[in-house]
């Protein structure tokens, strides 16, 4: 009962929401990000395994794709320290 008493506050107050909200935005653009770049990974190594001759194509567009995922969860990040007032204009 400790955990739950001491979660009151937070959720009654919006502030405490926000932050929750930050929290869970900036978590999963990291998590969503690593998903993806371990996919793109993954498949570009098996691509080059299949047909070695093609291996400079396909790292060339893996390394595209995983730069356009970073910038993606880099944008997520920063929406999630927004919300949390940490970043102010």
């Amino acid at each position: 009962m400790g955990l739950l008493q001491a979660v009151v506050p937070v959720v009654q107050d919006p502030k405490g929401l926000a932050m929750i909200g930050a929290g869970i935005a900036a978590g999963g653009a990291a998590i969503g990000a690593g998903l993806g770049i371990g996919r793109i990974g993954g498949s570009a190594v098996e691509g080059m395994a299949r047909q070695p001759e093609a291996a400079g194509r396909i790292q060339t567009a893996a390394l595209i794709l995983a730069a356009l995922i970073e910038g993606a969860a880099l944008f997520g990040v920063v929406i999630g320290y927004l919300i949390q007032g940490k970043i102010t204009f």
